[in-house]
């Protein structure tokens, strides 16, 4: 059995006929490219992610890398896909032309990963991991440092990597204890360990670029005394090539339920003393500009556990069909042909859920993605401004609910494969072990809640949730297609309710009831992530009502699918949130009055 990495009308759906990105060449930065380009550019993708990806996805994740105490071994399939990704400019996909890369949008290189994460996300870990940090170099460092290490970052010649977790601290930031003492030359000396470190170490580069978050001594305490420095696995030498070996060194491997194909290292930066780094920016300031990374990363786990979660559904479908057992009435005698499972209703139902999941997050994803191409190419800086905080307000959506669901989507792949579906023989076991790391990759659930009830919704004055409010008004006032517009009167409620909710839970977070509210921000998250997802699905729903219009007959079951996916989302996932809704409203206290000595 095999199934397409991405279904061949998706992208051409969420890109042309949901987003409409061909606009985006009318703008400067694009006028030199054309759809043409932007096909070409995916087509590309397709064939080495079906190439030199999804070939050794299994046995990457069955024979994980090896540190036989002075190197990392790991199979050569992964080398060769990194080297076939460098070769392509992928990682240089969206950055200038000057700086040698396509000046590509956001939108277009966020489906190239979609075939790179589809097929492989362990692999995929590598460049992607490399794109960020450059990119954070980029914008924060000074021109030397810029020059000695983005131009061989953006050919793969060199990776990067982003040093944040310790032992002892894990999320909590303010509490690291990685140092820095400056130097006579500018130069500082980093002393510390980090822990979970993605890419720490590998053969797959002629060097790794670690941005690693510490402490000037004497910097104040918090976050406010972190910085952000350059930290090379090797120092350069005077033409700027990788020569001597800096003081960081690989204390082990950590072995991961899943992406078992990406090295998870502790590092040891400065045993000897002799550790080299380069200040990023201003002092104190690293959390800031490691928070690019950071948010670039959030949306980029978000959309990873949404392909992940699309993997799983496309072969537990295309199984549903093939599989035949049991029987449908009227069809019920003995002597009657057994039926495909897809034929069964709790069958229909697993898919289904699988679909409105997965497929609302790429949407989603893809929604954030053309928010960042807005925000670099617009020219009125009002909405430029409005824009951004509408981004800001829904990352913390954009990396958590698609992390969730799409966790859930794998569960049921699982359940529709029945016992095959837990055997190593299949491969959506792999699947669900893989993005179960995404709910906890770049800040966990809950961190994401707390992020979105306790900032973003207010800040700026609530401008990103007015610019959210003012979009989903005029989507909806744009509808003319009846089906879209009956899930439109559906949805209308549950955003009224929430309307008049966030009066109360902003009195709350000022007065002596923040505990309480604080500890239920998992179902703020809930209800919130539901209502966007929702106006995501409505999106869909109508340019898919639009098209059957007008359509051959052979995409006609595609936009139908994605209409009763809508019908689905709407009706059976949304109306979930209502418990959310009493919780908040009552201030229930039932967490936060637990006591240690009570579990």
């Amino acid at each position: 059995m095999t199934t397409e990495l991405i279904h061949p009308k998706e992208l051409e759906f969420q890109l042309y006929e949901v987003l409409d990105t061909e606009s985006l060449l009318t703008r400067e930065r694009f006028q030199e490219h054309n759809k043409e380009t932007f096909d070409a550019v995916l087509q590309t993708a397709n064939k080495i992610a079906v190439e030199k990806f999804a070939t050794h996805n299994a046995k990457a994740d069955a024979d994980e890398p090896k540190f036989d105490g002075t190197n990392v071994h790991m199979i050569p399939e992964v080398k060769e896909a990194f080297d076939a990704y460098c070769e392509s400019g992928f990682i240089a996909g969206k950055y200038d032309f000057e700086d040698g890369g396509m000046q590509l949008p956001e939108t277009i290189m966020t489906a190239v990963a979609g075939y790179f994460m589809a097929a492989n996300p362990s692999t995929t870990a590598y460049p992607f991991l490399t794109i960020a940090a450059a990119n954070v170099i980029r914008n924060f460092a000074s021109k030397s440092i810029k020059e000695k290490f983005m131009p061989r970052m953006l050919t793969g010649q060199f990776t990067g990597t982003m040093a944040l977790t310790e032992p002892h601290a894990g999320s909590s930031l303010a509490d690291i204890r990685t140092s820095a003492s400056k130097q006579d030359d500018g130069s500082y000396r980093i002393k510390g360990s980090k822990l979970y470190i993605s890419a720490g170490e590998h053969q797959l580069s002629d060097n790794i670029v670690h941005l690693v978050l510490a402490k000037i001594q004497g910097a104040p305490e918090g976050v406010k005394g972190i910085s952000l420095f350059v930290v090379p696995k090797y120092r350069l030498d005077e033409n700027d090539q990788p020569e001597e070996r800096n003081d960081v060194a690989l204390a082990g491997l950590i072995h991961k339920m899943g992406y078992r194909g990406t090295t998870s290292t502790a590092l040891s930066f400065g045993e000897n003393g002799d550790c080299h780094g380069y200040l990023v920016g201003e002092p104190h300031h690293g959390l800031k500009y490691m928070f690019l990374m950071m948010n670039e990363a959030r949306v980029g786990v978000g959309f990873g556990a949404a392909m992940i979660g699309y993997s799983g559904f496309q072969y537990s479908l295309a199984y549903a069909k093939e599989r035949t057992q049991g029987r449908v009435p009227p069809n019920t005698s003995p002597s009657d042909s057994p039926t495909p499972i897809i034929n069964h209703g709790d069958v229909k139902r697993m898919l289904l859920a699988q679909k409105s999941y997965v497929e609302g997050g790429m949407s989603l994803c893809f929604y954030a993605a053309r928010l960042i191409d807005d925000i670099h190419t617009l020219d009125n800086e009002h909405q430029i401004a409005s824009t951004k905080e509408l981004l800001d307000l829904l990352t913390p959506v954009v990396k958590a609910w698609p992390s969730d669901s799409g966790v859930k989507a794998n569960d049921l792949a699982i359940q529709v494969l029945g016992g095959a579906g837990y055997t190593r023989e299949y491969p959506v076991e792999q699947y669900w072990r893989d993005n179960r790391l995404n709910p906890i990759h770049e800040g966990t659930q809950g961190i994401q809640a707390l992020d979105l009830l306790g900032r973003k919704v207010w800040q700026a004055n609530g401008a990103g949730l007015a610019e959210f409010k003012r979009r989903v008004e005029a989507d909806f006032s744009s509808c003319s297609n009846k089906q879209s517009k009956e899930l439109i009167a559906a949805t209308l409620p549950y955003i009224n309710q929430l309307s008049a909710l966030l009066p109360l839970l902003g009195k709350a977070l000022q007065g002596n009831e923040q505990q309480t509210l604080l500890a239920n921000a998992q179902c703020f998250m809930n209800i919130f992530a539901s209502i966007v997802v929702s106006w995501i699905w409505i999106r869909q729903a109508d340019a898919a009502e639009t098209k059957l219009l007008d359509c051959i007959e052979a995409d006609k079951d595609y936009y139908q699918g994605k209409v009763q996916a809508a019908k689905y989302y709407v009706h059976w996932e949304l109306p979930l949130v209502q418990r959310d809704m009493s919780l908040l409203k009552d201030m229930d206290s039932s967490c936060s009055d637990m006591q240690p000595e009570w579990f």
